[in-house]
């Protein structure tokens, strides 16, 4: 049964009237039109899918919109635009870190992630965060190092999301 689900997706408050136990991804995608949280296998295994519920990246394809209700939902387009991207999202340009590009956007959301938590993040604790996001094309020496390089100036990045929020 329909509900009116109130979201904060990308700073603006929004309603729609699905039922709560429908996947997010679908609310974002189609209900949204945001295409940066990919539909990949609908299991949680690829992370193509992957937004930020507050700080913590999760797999949009099998969290309920009903459980994220009052909670801050980032995606893809709401880190950055394309003429002031986000240090993350020009990391992974600088690197040419996509080919296909199905993966990145679970790439990029868990770099945030981690970087949010971790703003010096070793080789192992990179590894660890980027090790349940499938990239098929075979980027994952670029991948790696533009999130080498987007950790390389964390300060940078909570500077340039603070100028989002502001702006």
């Amino acid at each position: 049964m329909a509900a009116l689900i109130a979201l904060s997706v990308n700073g603006m408050d929004v309603q729609v009237s699905v039922a709560p136990s429908t996947p997010l991804l679908h609310v974002l995608r189609n209900d949204l039109g945001l295409n940066g949280p990919k539909y990949g296998c609908g299991l949680a295994e690829c992370g193509a899918c992957a937004v930020l519920v507050g700080d913590t990246g999760v797999r949009s394809c099998t969290v309920p919109v009903g459980a994220v209700t009052g909670r801050s939902i980032t995606t893809l387009e709401g880190l950055g635009k394309p003429e002031h991207l986000h240090p993350v999202q020009a990391a992974f340009v600088a690197n040419n870190a996509a080919q296909c590009g199905y993966c990145i956007n679970g790439m990029i959301i868990a770099t945030v992630a981690l970087l949010r938590s971790n703003p010096k993040p070793d080789e192992t604790a990179i590894r660890t965060a980027l090790r349940h996001h499938l990239c098929r094309c075979g980027t994952h020496l670029e991948i790696l190092a533009a999130v080498r390089e987007a950790a390389l100036a964390p300060s940078d990045v909570a500077v340039a999301e603070a100028e989002e929020t502001a702006s």
